[in-house]
């Protein structure tokens, strides 16, 4: 079973970056619980709006996954988002600068489905990243 999990987390990844959404959102079960941060979406249609909501200001980005590691039902993903800023996001507008996000995600599974996904990710440098937000400088 964890082979398989894993597998289907790969392809969560696969349907987001070559953008076939719809894949991507038969793989969640009708009741997929999302918790990011400060976000919360429901179902397959949740997360469809949660992939649309990046890829609208992110339109060149793309998944790479770093670790996968399963054990019962759930299967841990590190991966790092890339792309460019080029549209509206948390009521910021596009600044053409580019991003590296650090992630990690840990997804439950039943029924050859994932029905919950807790993430986590590097929210202080990604709005660094887009100049919203100051670098934090340290002095020794």
């Amino acid at each position: 079973m964890n082979g398989e999990n894993k597998a289907l987390c790969r392809r969560v990844v696969d349907c987001i970056n070559s953008r076939q959404l719809d894949e991507g959102a038969a793989l969640h079960a009708p009741f997929y619980v999302y918790q990011g941060p400060g976000m919360q979406f429901r179902g397959p249609e949740g997360w469809r709006q949660l992939v649309t909501m990046y890829l609208n200001a992110f339109p060149d980005m793309v998944l790479q996954i770093d670790d996968v590691i399963a054990e019962g039902d759930k299967v841990a993903l590190r991966f790092t988002a890339k792309g460019t800023h080029r549209g509206e996001l948390a009521g910021i507008s596009g600044t053409g600068r580019p991003v590296t996000v650090p992630c990690i995600s840990v997804m439950r599974f039943a029924n050859g489905k994932i029905i919950e996904e807790y993430e986590v990710f590097d929210n202080l440098g990604l709005f660094q990243s887009i100049g919203r937000m100051p670098a934090l400088t340290a002095e020794v």
